[in-house]
């Protein structure tokens, strides 16, 4: 609740900061806020019964808020960007009412905090230069489950949470900046993976925050500091099509500091997610291809994103969300995992922009 308090004072604040610095631009004729805001209520509902083709029933519940402020002057734009999701699933997994009833088991179905800052000049036809923030988190706790029904609860584990982890990335870049898409190269960047939970680090959960304490269980790093490459392009389109916008981003980092951290001495008796070896020998470590992971440490994030306006107040959306990385647990093995988000449904969204159209 106090994350959601926090967030809405962030919002209103930002608002009355926004209004107040449209007001001066108008008098003062340098540049100008062009702003956008989209809270917006998502569901989508489905239902199996007697069905061949079989399936789980599923009603899902996500509140959304995705926002663009943007100051443009002469030598320089200012853009910022709030992406905010959070939502339920309730679902039907044991297809009877045998285990707590039809909808027995409720999940968090979408869980995000997206905050982007970067500011930008104009140099040539376009090229320039920015500095860009982003700050990815959750609002709440992330678990896995080995259960249905009343067994989710008492057999849930947890594997993530608010600032665990949460990634900050600062980059200094050069940009090529369109209307509607932008692409930004930057061999400088600064990339801080938080994770300020103790139980997780416990549990190994530590996603690529190197503990430099083995010998003390009492002392913890809460963060990495990472150094490197970052490449991001990002394409945001109204009416690609009649009513049918697109959000498309994709974000490449490569850390220059963790290949060269990660020595044989620091690993003794665990590989780098801190599962421990029965025996510490060579042929252990290289079958797990430790050395392949750590000499390619580069993460991946895409997003895409869909709207089709049926109405002024309501659209059909699609959301996907792919990431590859070498530090969390996920789907794959050896080189890294990946992790698939996929969204479909119906929302009913609001919007207030200015100017006005």
């Amino acid at each position: 609740m106090k994350r959601i308090v926090f967030l809405s004072l962030f919002v209103a604040i930002s608002a009355a900061a926004f209004s107040q610095a449209d007001t001066a631009a108008t008098q003062r004729q340098a540049g100008a806020w062009t702003t956008t805001t989209n809270p917006a209520l998502k569901a989508s509902e489905f239902m199996f019964k007697n069905w061949s083709s079989s399936g789980n029933s599923q009603i899902d519940v996500t509140g959304t808020f995705f926002g663009n402020y943007k100051y443009k002057h002469p030598k320089y734009v200012w853009d910022n960007i709030v992406d905010l999701a959070y939502g339920y699933a309730w679902q039907d997994l044991d297809n009877s009412d045998s285990v707590g009833g039809l909808f027995e088991t409720r999940r968090k179905s979408n869980d995000k905090i997206d905050l982007t800052s970067a500011l930008s000049w104009n140099a040539y036809k376009g090229w320039g230069a920015s500095f860009t923030a982003n700050l990815k988190t959750q609002f709440g706790a992330g678990y896995v489950y080995d259960g249905i029904g009343a067994m989710a609860d008492s057999t849930k584990k947890q594997v993530s949470g608010f600032f665990a982890p949460a990634y900050l990335t600062t980059a200094l870049s050069f940009e090529h900046k369109k209307d509607n898409w932008s692409v930004s190269l930057s061999f400088l960047t600064g990339k801080t993976t938080f994770v300020c939970n103790k139980s997780l680090i416990d549990s190994g959960y530590t996603y690529g925050v190197i503990q430099k304490y083995p010998d003390d269980p009492l002392k913890y790093t809460y963060s990495y500091f990472g150094l490197g490459s970052y490449v991001k392009a990002q394409y945001l389109k109204k009416d690609i099509v009649k009513n049918l916008d697109l959000y498309a981003r994709f974000e490449l980092f490569y850390d220059y500091r963790k290949p060269g951290t990660m020595k044989w001495d620091d690993i003794a008796n665990t590989d780098y997610r801190g599962y421990e070896y029965a025996n510490n020998t060579l042929d252990q470590l290289t079958s797990k291809k430790w050395l392949a992971r750590r000499a390619f440490e580069s993460d991946l994030d895409f997003e895409l994103k869909l709207d089709y306006r049926l109405s002024s107040h309501v659209a059909a959306n699609f959301a996907l969300n792919m990431k590859w990385d070498t530090d969390f647990s996920g789907w794959g093995d050896h080189l890294g995992h990946w992790q698939l988000y996929q969204m479909a449904g119906i929302q009913v969204f609001f919007k207030w922009q200015t100017p006005k159209s």
